[in-house]
């Protein structure tokens, strides 16, 4: 199976407030939806972000729009005001939550790299 990145194929989002960090993780298809729901875990958010969140990370599943929103507690070591990290804000998360690799079956793969070759799908 080959890996990708989440950039590849999803979308993200994400902010903060407080010492909090909100990521919204956007599949593009119900498959690929499916795929991110057993891979991209709570557990493995927390392990991709090892030495930033430090507390739980609670993982919420939105199968209507094809979407997760992961909470991250304890990550911005307290906040813009309290921390001295040089950049302590949560809009950064998102984009390095997409650099989280998977694995993907080859025929999905195939769909998608036939899709880029011809949109229309004919």
């Amino acid at each position: 199976m080959p890996r990708i990145q989440l950039r590849e194929v999803a979308q993200a989002r994400c902010g903060d407030k407080g010492n909090k960090v909100n990521i919204g993780l956007f599949a593009p298809d119900e498959e690929y939806y499916e795929i991110f729901k057993e891979k991209v875990t709570s557990e493995k958010v927390k392990s991709h972000f090892e030495g930033l969140v430090n507390g739980e990370v609670i993982r919420y599943e939105l199968p209507n729009i094809h979407a997760f929103n992961f909470v991250c507690m304890d990550a911005l070591d307290g906040g813009g005001s309290a921390s001295i990290r040089v950049d302590n804000l949560g809009k950064c998360f998102s984009s390095n939550l997409l650099r989280f690799e998977i694995e993907v079956p080859d025929a999905l793969m195939e769909k998608r790299n036939h899709h880029e070759v011809n949109p229309s799908g004919l």
